[in-house]
């Protein structure tokens, strides 16, 4: 059964917080993210302060971001969002969720991701 809850202002609806392949993941907003999503898609890159590995993920989708027209990348500090990374079950930086544009998460990976990975994982979003 799907379940309902507040992050911030907004509600998240999914089966679970997995934003897993087989049920629907969780939509979030530009008020759940702090800024507007892409008008196709979205690269959400949870990251912390000393995680060498965020930053070669925020150069990667960065990239990626600026490659494929509609998508917008959009890094959130964990430490400073806790409500949002406990509600989405965040439990290691980096992780990436992609968005379709409705705000839906379509898939969800943890560790730095290869360039064409996040690029296939785009294909589901858009």
């Amino acid at each position: 059964m799907p379940r309902t809850r507040r992050i911030g202002g907004a509600l998240v609806r999914g089966q679970g917080d997995d934003g897993g392949l087989g049920t629907p993941g969780p939509h979030l907003d530009a008020a759940d993210l702090g800024a507007e999503l892409g008008g196709r898609a979205t690269l959400v890159q949870f990251s912390s302060a000393f995680c060498a590995p965020c930053r070669a993920t925020r150069r990667i989708l960065g990239e990626v971001a600026r490659m494929v027209p509609g998508v917008a990348h959009v890094e959130i500090d964990a430490e400073a969002r806790l409500e949002l990374v406990r509600a989405l079950g965040v439990h290691k930086t980096p992780t990436v969720l992609v968005l379709d544009g409705g705000g839906r998460v379509v898939r969800r990976a943890v560790g730095q991701p290869r360039k064409a990975d996040v690029i296939a994982a785009l294909g589901e979003a858009v």
